[in-house]
């Protein structure tokens, strides 16, 4: 059973009992500033689940497709992706803990056809402190139905994931009672952060067996549901909403109590055909297939690779097919980001040219039976990721080209009469280990190469030049060793600490750089006056694309407690101009940019990276310039002394207060972060 047959068959059963099929929810959730994605099955049903009436009745189901960024840099093991669906139901004070766990295992035994003996669950062991008795009317109910299916299910006392890892499995236990860091749902997590007054209670989660060989004992300890191990794996998580915590923090039980439930469909189609690795069901297998074919290579020794691939060209799949077009801005720039990776991890596999016109179309195909209602821009999917193909295929083509001109360049400085025949490097990227970090930086500043007196005088790059080429291009320090491994460009020994070491000091500049040129009006260097002065950047761009490109700065004086910004212009802003200006920086805040600096000659900051500045004939010929966002394509660019945030969604909520006269032709904003 394939996982589009599972989720029909999911949406059916469900209908069977009762339920009303509800159209899933959008990833990008317009009203919903808490988040960029939708992250979970139960996220657009929230206002129901805290009392407000559904109007299609007291019990739903749907198949909510979801995006988590969160564990990105996880993607690549057997289970992790950033984007899933959700298969849920619930009971909106009707039906409680018999009928949800008595159906649930009907459809995963009867339906799905899993094999009962590999099925265990969890249950919540209870609270002394808050007087919440552990859950043994759901663990009594688990008893019954395995009963009724022939199994014995012993009780096992874990406690915590880590009381677990030593303890294990003692032969016939299936039900387990974990902690509050496990089986406890609320808004803020475990017991001791539930909300007041908001609505949670113990939860039940489901794990499907693969084998005691698929436990790394050494690594993550002994098996049991809650371990990090392979073992086992969640499918499914049922959450009774029977409690409610009153304002003196203590619980109550509530009259009108709810069933929330989640199953991953990806983990069950996993389930399904008795496979760990979920890249190998239907919705993944044909892209992992394509691209084997495409590159020549194979999956079981390219595994990390074409995972992350897979995984991200279907989230950029199914966001670019609900009218998201990548951008330096929010659910754009994180969409941008699942492109740039994918293509990064192409070029691991030796995929040097565009692929995506041949993977989007399986991805598409997978898909088909996801309703019209959020995928709105099927037709245009295609076209827009190929765009950005195209346009980071050529950010790319850049580093490479500087690359090969430092190499040169090296040459040529350290007196080899060789030019353009380098010597082998010892060191090849290791597999699986690329982790794409895009920064700005600086161009002009490379004190590019080291030349070191062995092996003829041979032209040696450094971690530090390495460094400089992903500040400036984007172009990842991994990929760097890889094209020099395959152009015999010889490393130092010790690049990866010397690159290491170059970031860390960049980032110790921006976090200290409190005694530059320029001070910008600030009146201390304090962690608020900083996320103010990084703000008033922000403002500047926001005016000069909204408001006139005139726009620049006449002062401004900065304190931890607000930001006034004087600026030319010669009319007072009508409130529209001022919501957008305000709201378009709200964007760039919480898109998180990262906010980057380095020092240049004057004439190349003014002249080829367009920096804004007022003083050119006063500044010095070397200068600093701080970036926000892509560095190709900035929202800010200025010549400035610092300091800064590292990336914009520290700074908080921008509110303009006051806009006012300054001065003829100079007017005045006075705002505040929150």
């Amino acid at each position: 059973m394939d996982a589009n047959e599972i989720r029909k068959k999911f949406l059916d059963f469900q209908v069977s009992k009762g339920h009303k099929v509800i159209q899933p929810a959008p990833l990008v959730l317009e009203n919903d500033p808490t988040t960029l994605f939708t992250g979970s099955g139960m996220q657009p049903l929230l206002p129901y689940l805290l009392g407000k009436e559904h109007p299609m009745g007291t019990r739903l189901t749907d198949s909510q497709p979801s995006m988590r960024l969160q564990d990105i840099e996880d993607v690549g093991d057997p289970r992790h992706t950033t984007v899933f669906e959700m298969l849920g139901n619930w009971s909106l004070g009707d039906y409680f803990k018999k009928e949800q766990i008595s159906n649930f295992f009907e459809f995963l035994t009867s339906v799905v056809g899993l094999d009962p003996n590999k099925i265990y669950v969890t249950c919540f062991i209870g609270n002394e402190k808050y007087g919440i008795p552990r859950d043994t009317e759901a663990a009594e109910i688990w008893q019954e139905v395995f009963a009724k299916a022939g199994i014995e299910a012993k009780i096992a006392e874990i406690g915590s994931a880590a009381e677990g890892d030593k303890r294990g499995i003692k032969p016939g236990e299936r039900i387990f009672f974990y902690d509050d860091r496990e089986n406890w749902w609320s808004r803020g997590g475990g017991c001791d952060t539930t909300p007041i007054g908001d609505p949670c209670g113990p939860d039940s989660e489901v794990f499907y067996d693969f084998g005691e060989d698929k436990q790394d004992i050494e690594k993550y300890g002994l098996a049991h549901p809650a371990s990090d191990g392979a073992r086992f794996m969640e499918i499914g998580n049922q959450v009774f909403m029977q409690y409610r915590r009153l304002p003196d923090g203590t619980f109550e039980e509530l009259e009108k109590k709810n069933v929330d439930f989640g199953g991953g469909l990806e983990r069950i189609a996993a389930a399904a055909i008795g496979s760990f690795d979920v890249f190998k069901i239907s919705l993944m297998k044909p892209i992992i297939d394509k691209l084997e074919e495409i590159s020549g290579k194979s999956y079981d020794t390219n595994t990390d690779e074409m995972r992350v691939i897979a995984d991200h060209i279907r989230g950029a799949y199914l966001l670019a097919a609900q009218g998201l077009a990548p951008s330096n801005k929010t659910q754009g720039y994180a969409m941008r980001r699942l492109v740039r990776r994918a293509i990064m991890r192409a070029l691991d596999l030796g995929i040097a040219s565009d692929f995506l016109a041949e993977i989007v179309p399986i991805v598409a195909a997978n898909y088909v039976d996801l309703p019209d209602s959020i995928l709105t821009h099927r037709e245009v999917a295609l076209e827009v990721l190929l765009k950005e193909e195209k346009a980071f295929r050529q950010t790319l083509n850049k580093g490479l080209k500087e690359l090969h001109r430092m190499a040169n360049h090296a040459n040529s400085a350290c007196g080899s009469s060789r030019a353009g025949q380098i010597s082998q490097s010892p060191a090849g990227p290791a597999p699986g280990t690329v982790r794409y970090s895009a920064r700005g930086a600086s161009r002009n500043s490379l004190g590019l190469t080291q030349c070191k007196q062995n092996l003829h005088d041979t032209p040696v790059l450094s971690g530090r030049d390495l460094f400089k080429l992903q500040d400036t291009y984007g172009f990842p320090m991994e990929l760097s060793v890889e094209e020099c491994y395959r152009e015999e460009i010889k490393l130092t020994e010790n690049y990866r600490a010397e690159f290491d070491e170059a970031l860390k000091e960049q980032r110790e500049r921006s976090q200290t750089a409190s005694k530059g040129m320029f001070k910008g009006g600030l009146e201390d260097h304090g962690e608020q006056t900083v996320k103010y002065h990084t703000a008033t950047h922000l403002l500047l761009a926001a005016l000069q694309k909204l408001v006139s490109p005139d726009i620049c700065q006449k002062g401004s004086n900065i304190t931890a407690d607000r930001v006034r910004f004087d600026f030319n212009l010669d009319h007072k802003m009508t409130p529209e101009e001022i919501n957008a200006v305000e709201s378009q920086v709200n964007e760039w805040i919480q898109a998180d940019l990262p906010v980057v600096f380095d020092e240049y000659d004057k004439a190349y900051a003014r002249d080829v990276l367009k920096a804004h500045g007022q003083f050119w004939d006063k500044y010095p010929e070397k200068l600093k310039v701080y970036t926000i966002g892509d560095f190709d394509n900035p929202i800010s660019r200025e010549v400035c002394g610092g300091p800064h945030v590292e990336h914009t969604g520290v700074i908080g909520h921008f509110k303009i207060k006051k806009e006012e006269s300054s001065s003829a032709g100079v007017r005045r904003i006075k705002a505040v972060v929150e």
